[in-house]
């Protein structure tokens, strides 16, 4: 069974958003080992300057290079990754799974997005648009997608 990690920065401060969490857990639990870790967000100020921003990601970098377990296929998501749609990604984690690979890893980052040092340990860095979206719901918005992702794997018609 494949084992899916997902690494955030931040934690949920809305309950609907921790609930839709929660309902993809329950549903992914048949079809993957789910591992949710949170990353505590670097404290600034209201109106940080680019090197406070700088100081803050690379903290948070140490947090999430220290949490990704060792062998894994790592999968940030970030702005200037690859936008795929959801049969895509269905084939993505399927080709990983059969390349012997048991432990994909997504990240997403805080506000202010990723460290360019978490950047190059990614083995694909993945969009999911081309819109912004709060990094909150980008947690829920990809949790969905990989349940469709098994689902579309099983032949299932949940995602039409």
């Amino acid at each position: 069974m494949l084992k899916i990690t997902l690494i955030t920065v931040g934690r949920l401060k809305e309950q609907y958003l921790r609930d839709a969490v929660k309902e993809y857990e329950k549903r992914l639990s048949t079809l993957c080992t789910l591992k949710n870790i949170e990353i505590d967000a670097a404290k600034l100020p209201d109106s940080p300057n680019e090197s406070q921003i700088s100081q803050a990601l690379e903290t948070e970098a140490e947090k999430i290079l220290t949490a990704i377990p060792n062998g894994a296929y790592i999968m940030p998501m970030c702005i200037e990754g690859k936008q795929m749609d959801s049969e895509e990604l269905s084939r993505k984690l399927s080709d990983i799974g059969v390349s012997g690979q048991s432990n994909v890893v997504f990240i997403i980052g805080g506000s202010y997005g990723l460290s360019d040092r978490v950047k190059q340990k990614a083995d694909y860095k993945l969009s999911m648009s081309k819109m912004t979206f709060p990094h909150q719901l980008a947690r829920v918005m990809l949790l969905e997608q990989i349940y469709r992702a098994f689902k579309i794997a099983q032949g299932e018609t949940y995602h039409k």
